[in-house]
């Protein structure tokens, strides 16, 4: 078959999931040999045994999409058996994570090897009350068991470190979980293990950080050991009222986060850039002082730091 026949027999032919399993594409005409040969092509990309997505919807994805297909297809090849946990829960709940793993984490009342669940699954054993376990929708017709937000945070705090735990317990916050409600579903685990860890995230969680970046400038000033800043602070300028990341508002001074931009590939418009700058100087003509830090900035020890400690001193200097 050549090459742009069978381009035309999958589009023609696949099924609504984008992820779809060897038995549904081939109740929909597409038989083993195609298969094979779409991957051999490069036309599909094989996420798990028996089960593929189109690779040119694939490589349309942000990576964090390509990690939610990626439990799709494990639910499709386990039947959706499994009760996803920990940081896949997190994912697919809709909180953001940064800096974990890529496996698919599920928990199990029994401990089993890692040959019986694969390699890239992480099976963790512990116990789930029903009232820690929620429906999520992963697509079309395919509804999962996953362990709740509350419980989801509780969990990643046992494994994970805290500004990784944080970014997704801060998000968590903002979509409804509560800080009882997560030491509520800890407790109910039975599990003694980790709850020193739990009970400290707890104490660093915050949900008015809207983003990783956020959450990890957050930490930065934190281990610098500056004041603590209040998070999205308004302040009425000419160009209307504006909200602060991050603001002293004793030493009239603002810190702002600039997107996420390298891991949410996320690029502003002229037009945001142009609004941006027209706050900026309103802010200034207040008596402000603005700082900014970018992604990039944040894996560069002090920076953070020292850019706030700049933007002290000008403000002190202005002040004088």
């Amino acid at each position: 078959m050549k090459p742009t026949q069978m381009r035309g027999l999958i589009e023609a032919r696949w099924p609504e999931p984008h992820v779809a399993s060897t038995s549904e594409l081939a109740a929909a005409g597409i038989d083993h040999r195609v298969l094979t040969e779409a991957v051999r092509r490069k036309e599909l990309v094989r996420l798990r045994r028996g089960v593929y997505v189109r690779r040119a919807y694939w490589l349309t994805l942000a990576p964090w999409d390509q990690e939610r297909l990626r439990i799709e297809a494990h639910w499709l090849s386990t039947q959706g058996g499994a009760v996803y946990s920990h940081a896949t829960a997190a994912r697919i709940l809709g909180c953001r994570t940064w800096g974990t793993d890529a496996s698919v984490h599920v928990t199990v009342p029994y401990s089993g090897s890692k040959t019986s669940h694969g390699a890239d699954v992480r099976a963790h054993s512990l116990y789930i009350p029903d009232e820690d376990i929620v429906p999520v929708r992963l697509g079309p017709g395919r509804m999962a068991r996953s362990t709740s937000l509350e419980r989801s945070v509780a969990d990643v705090a046992r494994i994970l470190d805290p500004e990784r735990a944080a970014i997704i317990g801060d998000h968590a916050l903002r979509l409804g979980a509560s800080l009882d409600g997560i030491r509520a579903a800890a407790e109910r685990s039975g599990a003694a293990r980790g709850a020193r860890r739990i009970e400290n995230l707890l104490g660093l969680l915050d949900g008015l950080s809207e983003s990783p970046g956020e959450t990890r400038t957050r930490f930065a000033l934190a281990a610098a050991g500056l004041p603590t800043p209040v998070l999205q602070h308004r302040i009425e300028t000419s160009e209307g009222q504006y909200r602060a990341d991050f603001a002293w508002p004793d030493l009239l001074v603002v810190l702002e986060f600039d997107g996420d931009a390298k891991y949410f590939d996320y690029r502003p418009t002229q037009e945001v850039l142009l609004a941006e700058r027209r706050r900026e100087l309103a802010l200034v003509a207040e008596g402000w002082t603005v700082a900014r830090v970018r992604w990039a900035d944040l894996s560069v020890p002090g920076h953070v730091a020292s850019t706030v400690l700049s933007a002290f001193e000008r403000a002190r200097k202005l002040a004088a």
